[in-house]
């Protein structure tokens, strides 16, 4: 039995959708609202949203390591206190590329005050500007907070600060995976 060129249309389509809904919806220019279910370290946590869980990397930020001591574990707990000032509730926002070689979400993090989370991190001096191409939509923001902290000498930036950049870091302690 052949198939017509409209029924062939058609079933491309419904693969399309079965395919697309399978993925976080992120409509342009809509923020999606989403529980923040777990922090993993400065700059990646667990977000809950649409009824599934997506492991999320905040676009634009680098955040010591965990082992990284002592500043790992300090990201860390400034994100987490962030978090719960925001009641573990974000407005996710995703810019060109979506998802990390890693399978992780790339998103920047809102407050319902309009606060970029992302920024906050670098402004407070527990994270360093880390700009990835497409990604850059805040690229600017985050160079001035990082030239904020560094000038204030804020977090890692301070005189007991960061010894080495997390991307420096990873380079002499690659991933085993």
């Amino acid at each position: 039995m052949t198939r017509r060129p409209c029924q062939l249309f058609l079933i491309a389509l419904v693969l399309v959708l079965v395919s697309l809904a399978q993925q976080p919806c992120f409509a342009k220019n809509r923020l999606q609202k989403a529980l923040v279910h777990q922090v993993h370290d400065g700059d990646t946590i667990t977000l809950r949203f649409e009824g599934k869980k997506y492991r999320t990397r905040l676009i634009g930020i680098d955040a010591p390591e965990m082992k990284q001591r002592p500043w790992g574990r300090r990201a860390k707990l400034h994100l987490i206190q962030i978090m719960k000032r925001t009641n573990w509730t974000v407005y996710v926002e995703t810019d060109q590329e979506r998802i990390d070689k890693y399978g992780r979400l790339l998103a920047y993090l809102w407050t319902k005050r309009h606060v970029l989370i992302n920024e906050k991190m670098i402004n407070d001096g527990y994270a360093v500007m880390f700009p990835i191409e497409p990604n850059e939509k805040y690229s600017e923001r985050f160079s001035k907070a990082e030239k904020r902290a560094r000038k204030a000498q804020k977090g890692i930036w301070g005189p007991e600060g960061l010894q080495e950049s997390p991307a420096e870091w990873r380079e002499k302690h690659p991933r085993k995976d």
